[in-house]
């Protein structure tokens, strides 16, 4: 039998490394990052959700975040949202 939080710790390890080297640079910096401020506080259920996100094509994942696609119904999950929220802004971030 084998310790669930060993488990959990693995693949949080797997998916850091799978954030960021993603193939296309910006989904690096997006999904990279989202993973380094994030990942330890995932619950057994976001880490899942995060898993499914990064099966997704680059390019798919990003035309969703910055808004030139419409999210399908079955990868808009509240850890999409998430992501989204945290590179959405309404005005510049340096003046």
């Amino acid at each position: 039998m084998t310790d669930p939080v060993l488990d959990l710790d693995a693949r949080r390890r797997r998916i850091k490394v799978r954030a960021w080297r993603r193939g296309m640079r910006e989904m690096d910096l997006i999904l990279g990052a989202f993973a380094d401020r994030h990942l330890a506080g995932l619950s057994e259920d976001e880490i899942a959700e995060f898993e499914k996100l990064l099966d997704e094509s680059d390019r798919d994942v990003y035309s969703w975040i910055s808004g030139e696609l419409p999210i399908p119904d079955d990868a808009n999950g509240p850890l999409l949202k998430r992501v989204i929220a945290e590179h959405t802004h309404d005005k510049p971030l340096f003046d």
